[in-house]
């Protein structure tokens, strides 16, 4: 409604493609060392349950000869609260199993994607690189050529300017033409 009231938008600024690079490998390498930190995190994960499980295997040894010691001796009650403890030791030692092979493969996801992720910022440093070269070599390119476009900016001037004499000469013609006396035609008698 009212043009003068909207506010114009500041043009925006040109982007600079090197600065473009640099802050995608800037976030490369951000996310690949919260990568590799999850990696180390899984990998002490895996110490943890590794030797969790080496404890309830060595429990349920000490169970298995404490149970027997028990039947061996006709207590019906320790060998049931033994057996009790067994179960619960298989399913703890189950559980650590399981959480271990998944801690395994998560780990080996994880320094996977590590590795790629460091190849992708080497190669986008290697890209960068190349740019910064490229983009050098036509600022020197440009830089020569640009004589040479003023040279044809000057030429097309002149085109334009001799096309708009040639036009005031065939307007003049025309002119010209409807100025002078058309002779009378001639009356048939």
């Amino acid at each position: 409604m009212f043009g003068f009231l909207k506010r114009k938008k500041a043009p925006a600024a040109p982007v600079d493609p090197l600065a473009t690079f640099d802050r995608l490998i800037e976030d490369l390498e951000r996310q690949a060392a919260e990568v590799r930190k999850s990696a180390a995190t899984l990998l002490a994960l895996k110490g943890e349950l590794s030797r969790a499980a080496a404890r309830y295997t060595a429990r349920l040894g000490d169970i298995a000869g404490r149970r027997q010691t028990a039947h061996d001796r006709g207590d019906a009650k320790g060998v049931g609260v033994l057996e009790r403890d067994r179960v619960q030791t298989e399913r703890l030692l189950e559980s650590t199993r399981e959480s271990l092979r998944r801690a395994e493969r998560d780990s080996e996801l994880l320094l996977g994607a590590a590795g790629e992720l460091g190849e992708r910022v080497a190669d986008l440093r290697i890209e960068r690189e190349s740019a910064s070269a490229r983009m050098a070599a036509g600022g020197v390119v440009t830089e020569a050529l640009r004589e040479q476009v003023e040279r044809f900016d000057r030429v097309m001037a002149l085109e334009a300017a001799r096309d708009e004499v040639e036009k005031a000469h065939a307007l003049a013609d025309i002119y010209r033409e409807e100025q002078q006396p058309h002779a009378a035609p001639e009356r048939v008698k």
